[in-house]
């Protein structure tokens, strides 16, 4: 595979810089490399930015608002926009429910829903996981029953992200219809959620930060017409959504610029002590994962070329999820041996114990927001669990591709 960029693609590159520097706001870049939360509020000004400029899908067919890149140029605005700090697009409108409704939906479902979905004027939440179907989705005990034009649905979702910002939702619900099996008698339903019998419940996450939530659906009527594509075959739109999710959660472009950073944090020398960095071990842990991570990005540069071929990810998508989220996991494990004894946790701007009180946030969080390090990689083990887990992952390598 040919690695070199052209003149053209060179200046495409430098478009895509001298965009950055003009347009991403400073405040929001800096929190992003400093690994720090942005608002809701941040995230779609900057979305709103993308698509003023006609960058804000480039996956997307050019016939619904997409760019007509190239893969090259979508690899290389990922990396610019990673290296810059600019902030990922809210997956869950544009990189998953949007391309099932200009696949499978219909041309007035299509009208109603992607132009708000590219201007970023309605966020959407993913309705998938339950409490007793994640990675066995097809277990999931919703249900969607056809009353008229309409259908009632009931039961509950968890681990749904930012629900309490969405005003839509895209569903996975059971039909009532015993008969069929599993997988055949799924429904794929867009809700409103301000509809009434919808309750969204917080789940506080162990840096008291609330990303995730529970939604409960208490006889909820949705009209039929928000049914994506045929009743019953919701499961193929949903594995459909998946293969896009879990290529995007390889998120090379962000592990590659965390990866420079925690390279630059480990240079370093800490005041009367020696750099990390001449550590023989932690050099050689340094070096694993950066070969580990350049075999992750040319297995996305492959997939990328098979998607612009006009294919869509195969199992390549479950290799870059399984590696994906083993090299950002073991980012987060560098960054916390790195940072120390200061990545321990905060609360009113000192540490938990009472023993450390004397030390302020303020003296140590510095560029590299070493206090912040502990909350991100618990936060983070859940990335081999969401979009099918790692387990899964491998199950359905050994299928589609090793043939067992």
């Amino acid at each position: 595979m040919n690695n070199q960029f052209t003149d053209q693609e060179l200046a495409f590159r430098d478009e895509v810089r001298n965009f950055l520097k003009v347009s991403l706001p400073k405040t929001t870049s800096e929190r992003v490399l400093n690994g720090l939360r942005l608002t809701k509020e941040q995230r779609v000004q900057w979305q709103k930015v993308l698509y003023d400029k006609g960058w804000i899908a480039p996956n997307w067919p050019v016939e619904f608002g997409g760019t007509g890149w190239s893969a090259t140029q979508k690899y290389l605005f990922e990396h610019e926009c990673a290296a810059a700090g600019a902030p990922e697009v809210i997956a869950f409108g544009l990189k998953m429910v949007g391309p099932v409704i200009y696949t499978y939906g219909t041309e007035q479902q299509k009208k109603r829903f992607l132009p708000d979905i590219l201007k970023s004027d309605v966020w959407w939440c993913q309705g998938f996981s339950e409490a007793a179907a994640g990675s066995d989705l097809a277990s999931l005990q919703t249900t969607a029953t056809l009353d008229g034009d309409n259908y009632i649905v009931s039961g509950t979702k968890t681990w749904t992200t930012y629900a309490q910002h969405a005003d839509w939702i895209f569903c996975l619900a059971r039909s009532p219809d015993r008969s069929l099996k599993n997988q055949q008698a799924i429904n794929f339903l867009l809700i409103k959620m301000d509809t009434l019998g919808i309750k969204v419940s917080p789940i506080m996450m162990l840096d008291g930060q609330r990303e995730i939530n529970e939604v409960h659906f208490d006889n909820v009527v949705v009209p039929a017409e928000n049914l994506i594509g045929e009743p019953n075959k919701g499961w193929s739109y949903a594995k459909m959504l998946l293969t896009h999710e879990r290529t995007n959660i390889a998120k090379v472009a962000i592990s590659k610029t965390r990866l420079k950073n925690l390279r630059k944090m480990a240079s370093e020398p800490p005041k009367g002590g020696v750099a990390l960095i001449d550590d023989h071990a932690f050099a050689l842990k340094l070096a694993e994962l950066e070969i580990e991570l350049r075999s992750l990005e040319y297995t996305e540069m492959r997939t990328l070329a098979a998607v612009s071929s006009g294919g869509a990810p195969g199992p390549e998508s479950s290799i870059l999820k399984i590696k994906g989220t083993e090299v950002a996991q073991f980012i987060d494990e560098l960054y916390v041996e790195a940072a120390g004894y200061y990545c321990l946790p905060f609360v009113n701007d000192q540490f938990h114990s009472d023993t450390n009180a004397e030390f302020p946030r303020e003296h140590h969080i510095g560029q590299g927001s070493e206090t912040d390090r502990a909350p991100w990689y618990f936060n983070n083990r859940k990335a081999s669990i969401y979009g099918g887990s790692n387990e899964v992952q491998k199950v359905i390598i050994c299928k589609s591709v090793l043939g067992l």
